[in-house]
Order: structure tokens, then sequence, then C-alpha cells
């Protein structure tokens, strides 16, 4: 199966008694359609992911992420601590690919080549005043 959707959360890396890391985060799909009376409706559904094959991949996943994952999605039920029947949907995640990074990632990103950029432009203009013409 193939989702697509961002990070609601930073990834998390849990280590367990067998040593075993897994990651953990969780992403957020959107789906619009128009139903019979022609109203547009949206809806979110929301996966908790767990990725086991390498933890190096937790410094990528942070909130706002657009990600692409292939895997196996399944559901989970349980009674919580207030006597209420909950459920959520899971994804076991075997494959990873970062369309975006986060917003905040991408805004220091920008920030950083538009100095690099304003740098080019001087050397360029610095350059421009070396010609004889």
């Amino acid at each position: 199966m193939n989702i697509i959707g961002r990070l609601t959360r930073d990834a998390q890396v849990r280590t367990l008694s067998n040593e075993k890391q897994v990651v953990n985060f969780s992403i957020a799909t959107n789906d619009n359609y128009r139903n019979k009376q022609g109203e547009k409706i949206e809806q979110t559904t929301y996966f908790d992911c767990s990725y086991w094959i390498s933890p190096k991949v937790a410094e990528i996943l942070t909130k706002g992420a657009l990600v692409e994952l292939n895997g196996r999605a399944y559901t989970s039920a349980w009674i919580g601590k207030d006597g209420e029947a909950h459920a959520g949907l899971n994804f076991l995640t075997s494959q990873i690919k970062l369309h975006s990074s986060s917003k905040k990632d991408s805004n220091s990103t920008t920030s950083k080549n538009k100095g690099e950029n304003a740098k080019s432009k001087s050397a360029e203009n610095d350059k421009d005043d070396d010609l004889p013409f």
C-alpha cells in the first residue's frame, strides 16, 4: 500500500528491551470529494507509523514534512484508562520517500540560499567592474 501525507509531529526513536530500535511518527492524509448533493467533503485520516529498518531516518522526519510511504496498514483497538473504547490506524512502513522537508527547514534553507545568491550577485558585479568596456 502507498500513502502520502504530512508528519503531524517529529519522529521519535524508541529502543526496545531486545536492543532493537523503531522510529515512530504520525502522518495526516487528506482526501477531497463531492457527495451526491454536490457538496465538497474534505476528510483527513491520521496514521500512526513505525519504521524498523534504520533509526537514522528520524533526523529528516520532522513535523510538516511531506512523505510518501510504502508498507502495510492495519487497525488497532483498545480500552483506555477512562473505560472508553478507542481505535487507530497504523502503518508498518517499509519504504520512505521524502517529497519536501518541514516548513521551518525550508524557510531556513530559503534564507540561506538568498544570502548565497546575494553573495554571488555581488561577486558578479565585482567581475563586471574589471571589464574594460
